[in-house]
């Protein structure tokens, strides 16, 4: 047996916290994690998201209705985490996507269309109101997202008040019909060849290194991704074929399994003499 990787009891030491809310004066009963720390996950493009972001995530969720919209979130995260002393892509950074897909073009979108029978607008706007944290009912479908105001969930309201990638002012009942199915992301219907020229369109594009899937149905969705998407992705050489081995953070990063030196939640290590 390895020394090192035998049961040390001198190893084993007091938490020690004591803090405004909790005091913690015994030891973790739980063999540690090789990472040490959770993977940090952040979601949210509000000001004072990004803030936090930069400061302390290493994975971002993000929504953005456009490809326009997105290139700006994606780019004011990466001046951020720059800003906080940390390189540029030390942050993966997501964007919300649904994907409806088939074996033809023609088959993808006779299933969106069948999915649309179910939504409903109304739905739609109960569902985007509790994201945003406005009651979308007491405006006109018509009304002009520039007019809605709000304090809750602001990278949403600043995503939908800027103009769309064709120029046109969004209006409430382009919130209706973007959330009937998948919710704040886009929608993209089509084949294997037309989703994924649009999945490496968008990352080339806006600089985000992949998508957060949402979904129509569960699990058919996911079902025919794995199907058609993946295996037209890795025909492009632009999805693996097998992960990484090691802890969710090396595959992520490529760096080890615990936070990176630069990182501010490294400076949180309990750090002890060595007697050699």
């Amino acid at each position: 047996m390895n020394p090192e990787s035998s049961p040390n009891p001198s190893k084993v030491h007091e938490i020690g916290h004591r803090g405004e809310h909790f005091t913690v004066p015994g030891i973790h009963i739980s063999e540690p994690s090789p990472q040490r720390t959770p993977v940090i996950y952040q979601a949210g493009a509000s000001s004072r998201g990004i803030e936090f972001a930069a400061g302390n995530a290493e994975a971002i969720f993000v929504a953005a209705p456009t490809k326009t919209v997105l290139k700006g979130v994606v780019s004011r995260i990466r001046d951020a985490l720059e800003k906080a002393g940390r390189d540029r892509y030390s942050a993966k950074i997501y964007t919300l996507l649904t994907i409806i897909t088939d074996e033809t073009s023609e088959k993808a979108n006779a299933k969106h269309e069948d999915y649309l029978q179910y939504a409903s607008d109304e739905g739609a706007l109960v569902f985007m109101s509790g994201w945003m944290g406005i009651d979308l009912s007491q405006y006109d479908l018509d009304e002009p997202i520039g007019n809605v105001k709000s304090n809750a969930i602001q990278s949403t309201v600043a995503n939908f008040q800027q103009a769309g990638d064709d120029g046109k002012e969004w209006k409430v009942r382009d919130i209706a019909k973007l959330g009937n199915i998948g919710g704040l992301g886009p929608r993209v219907v089509g084949s294997a060849a037309e989703v994924a020229d649009f999945l490496q369109e968008w990352v080339e594009d806006t600089d985000v290194d992949g998508f957060n899937l949402a979904y129509a149905i569960t699990p058919g969705t996911f079902e025919d991704i794995v199907e058609f998407i993946v295996p037209e992705l890795q025909r492009r050489g632009v999805y693996q074929s097998e992960y990484a081995p090691g802890t969710l953070r090396h595959k992520l990063h490529g760096r080890g399994d615990r936070l990176p030196d630069e990182h501010k939640g490294a400076t949180y290590r309990l750090r002890r003499n060595v007697k050699v």
